[in-house]
């Protein structure tokens, strides 16, 4: 939520949109961790009522392989004449090249990338030409050390929101043993 805040305020935004993915591309062949449902729900509460965010179903409701470039095409033809901006993290921005349509992309929003504020070995490894750069807090949790600390019965307490903690444990949303 820290780095939401920061590119909110940063790009001066009306709203920031979360949009969980049903399935997303470059992950196929991952094993599932949390239903796509279930993820869409975190993402609720994490954001909770504060005015500065949304939550859209898009790519859940939608099914399937979760591609940006046809989200970016719902979300336009939703908000007719809004400028769009896609905020990604550095490591998604490395492998950006590689996405359904990039050009399309670009057409349909102006690209963000969130960047740790000292830079960061990744942002030497790429070129930022016509991508607007957030500097962020650095936060070091990941989502894979959260998993893994589910697996391994460990407390997430302080990693994600309470209320994300208590729905994780009351869906049993990573297949968790255990509870806090």
């Amino acid at each position: 939520m820290l780095a939401a805040v920061d590119a909110y305020e940063a790009l001066s935004l009306d709203k920031l949109i979360f949009v969980p993915a049903a399935a997303q591309p470059l992950k196929t062949g991952a094993p599932a961790v949390a239903s796509p449902k279930d993820r869409l729900e975190m993402v609720r509460r994490a954001v909770g009522d504060d005015p500065r965010f949304e939550v859209s179903e898009v790519e859940i409701a939608r099914g399937g392989l979760s591609y940006t470039v046809d989200t970016l095409e719902a979300l336009a033809a939703e908000r007719p004449g809004a400028e769009l901006f896609l905020i990604v993290g550095m490591d998604a921005l490395v492998t950006f090249g590689g996405w359904k349509s990039p050009e399309r992309i670009r057409e349909l929003a102006r690209l963000a990338v969130l960047a740790r504020a000292d830079g960061g070995r990744e942002a030497t490894e790429i070129s930022l030409a016509g991508v607007t750069r957030i500097n962020t807090r650095r936060m070091d949790v990941s989502s894979s050390e959260i998993r893994r600390r589910l697996h391994e019965g460990k407390s997430i307490r302080g990693f994600v929101a309470e209320s994300v903690e208590r729905y994780i444990f009351a869906e049993n949303s990573y297949r968790t043993a255990r509870s806090e």
